[in-house]
């Protein structure tokens, strides 16, 4: 079940969903649009090697905007910092955004329940096509969970994406064991 625009206002004010900054013109029938955030990154060899701590390199977007190019991966991130302690939070890209041939997550598209943090944008495009930070990028969708949680993404041990940060972060796939 997906939460409506009222029960996502009352899992804020009891603390079990949190965004900031919060601007209630940006909550939907049944979502919250959450906007680019100002840091952008690229990663650094043009071969990725998923045992291997793939680095990155971050740069601002400027005033002026940044066109992203097909054939590059970049990594961006939301300005909102969000907390689900009672959901299931899935961020999917803004159909204004697609129109423009931009997807914003390759293939994590869902959080998990206990998830405190930006979130790290996997973005492409099909197209050259100017972005600009504080745009509206994809949109926060509750899925209500049913039962009891045992172990929460913020208290889990060996989560990858804990730390709080205002840039994206790189995959951590290096750090599994296989």
């Amino acid at each position: 079940m997906i939460l409506s625009d009222k029960k996502i206002l009352d899992s804020i004010e009891n603390g079990e969903i949190l965004i900031e900054p919060f601007d209630r013109s940006c909550l939907g029938t049944n979502s919250y649009d959450v906007h680019l955030g100002r840091w952008m990154a690229v990663y650094k060899d043009p071969v990725l090697d998923a045992r291997k701590h793939n680095e990155i390199t971050h740069f601002e977007i400027p005033e002026e905007g940044f066109v992203l190019q097909p054939g590059t991966l970049y990594l961006g991130v939301t300005q909102e910092y969000t907390e689900t302690h009672n959901s299931v939070p899935f961020l999917e890209g803004k159909s204004s955004v697609g129109r423009l041939g931009i997807d914003i997550h390759a293939t994590a598209g869902k959080g998990d329940v206990g998830f405190c943090n930006t979130w790290t944008l996997e973005i492409s495009c099909t197209q050259p096509v100017r972005i600009y930070h504080g745009m509206p990028i994809g949109q926060l969708i509750y899925f209500k969970i049913d039962g009891e949680i045992e172990n929460y993404y913020n208290r889990k041990a060996g989560a990858k994406y804990n730390e709080r940060t205002i840039k994206p972060v790189e995959s951590m796939m290096w750090k599994n064991s296989f």
